[in-house]
């Protein structure tokens, strides 16, 4: 027998990029258990397969539908909003949480040209293609919520350089908070969600040595990685309407890294007293 499905989302259609593993994975079967039919959207479609299936078994037929779609393609970006329409007839949420950190993406000196550019095609183009036709589609509905995956890094800077990825990830921010402003009155709203350092395989990935994981863990006051789940929750936050006086936000869920980052003075400050920002 199906759990019974909580009401946060109730008769609201939402659209998942990167659905098929990490937060994305996680948000999808949450938003699902909370009443939103949800498509799955991922490159790898057996991962976003594999999350439908989980949603089915859990809470039945028609919760889920798989798509898959590569982000820095902007057709298949908007094939993706077209298969939610087409499917349950609108979109009410956009959660734009596809994104890429490539192990070769280092400092301004290494960093390779089509590192950056891929970098920039999967983290800044998908997101303004994402934002792009979902605009078209919550302007007849009357709005709706679009979430977009940022970075604790595009406002403090990497202790580990990942300049491509952290450049990629201001852009999400500026875009989301000009988005926000445009379409306030249109009740389109435009958040980003910013995580801290989590236990993904994105990052695990990225943080191969524990030298790299050190340097990371050192800055957060938690002492620990996140989980997928804990931003998954602040996602259905703000894709549900308690959020509904909130636009143009940048949501912290860092264990609180971005705070002790700097003092209230803007003097910056080491989380552990024998230990020293790099």
């Amino acid at each position: 027998m199906s759990p019974p499905l909580g009401t946060r989302l109730a008769n609201k259609v939402a659209v998942i990029t990167g659905a098929g593993s990490g937060i994305g994975l996680e948000s999808s079967v949450l938003f699902a258990s909370e009443g939103a039919q949800v498509v799955c959207v991922d490159i790898n479609e057996k991962g976003a397969l594999a999350t439908v299936e989980k949603i089915t078994k859990m809470f039945g037929e028609k919760r889920a539908i798989a798509c898959k779609a590569d982000v820095s393609k902007e057709e298949d970006v908007k094939n993706m909003i077209k298969l939610a329409v087409s499917t349950f007839g609108k979109i009410n949420v956009l959660f734009n949480n596809a994104g890429i950190m490539h192990p070769k993406d280092d400092n301004a000196l290494t960093t390779s040209e089509d590192i950056w550019d891929l970098t920039m095609n999967i983290n800044v183009k998908g997101v303004w293609w994402g934002c792009k036709y979902a605009i078209e589609e919550m302007r007849k509905t009357g709005g709706g919520s679009i979430i977009n995956t940022a970075s604790f890094v595009a406002q403090r800077g990497a202790a580990t350089p990942q300049l491509a990825y952290t450049a990629s990830k201001g852009a999400v921010l500026a875009m989301t908070r000009e988005l926000a402003v445009v379409h306030a009155k249109e009740n389109i709203r435009f958040n980003s969600l910013c995580p801290g350092p989590l236990r993904t395989p994105l990052l695990m990935e990225f943080l191969n040595t524990e030298e790299k994981k050190h340097r990371r863990l050192v800055h957060v006051p938690m002492g620990r990685f996140g989980e997928a789940i804990e931003q998954a929750k602040a996602a259905l936050f703000l894709a549900s309407d308690e959020s509904s006086y909130m636009t143009g936000t940048d949501m912290n869920v860092d264990g609180g890294l971005c705070a002790a980052y700097v003092t209230p003075e803007g003097e910056t400050q080491a989380v552990c007293p024998h230990t020293s920002f790099q």
